[in-house]
């Protein structure tokens, strides 16, 4: 019986899920990414070399206007600052906040390792 109601609620939430757009579809997948978490990494590059790497980045935010709700120039998140670049976090290094330019040029991936 208590199956049948899995399945049942399965078949309702995939009935739901099927019938909403793929924009729609994409946020609540962030929404879920973000309420679980990743194990991200940021690296902003000056021309082809890797000048600072953030480790431990659960997700990368746009900035939105207080007054006016429009997204800012900018994206922010908390990472631990890989001072040397080791892929590694050595116990120096501390979790920081961080702002990045959309004039910058910069990767967010998940941590290969």
């Amino acid at each position: 019986m208590r199956a049948n109601k899995h399945l049942f609620t399965m078949g309702i939430a995939l009935f739901l899920l099927s019938a909403c757009t793929q924009e729609q579809q994409n946020k609540i997948s962030r929404d879920i990414q973000n309420w679980t978490g990743t194990n991200g990494v940021m690296e902003i590059y000056a021309g082809d070399k890797v000048v600072r790497r953030f480790l431990k980045v659960d997700k990368v935010s746009t900035a939105l206007g207080t007054d006016d709700g429009k997204p800012r120039a900018y994206r922010f998140g908390y990472g631990v600052l890989d001072e040397n670049l080791n892929f590694q976090v050595d116990p120096t290094e501390k979790k920081v906040y961080f702002e990045v330019s959309d004039f910058a040029t910069y990767v967010f991936f998940e941590n290969p390792r």
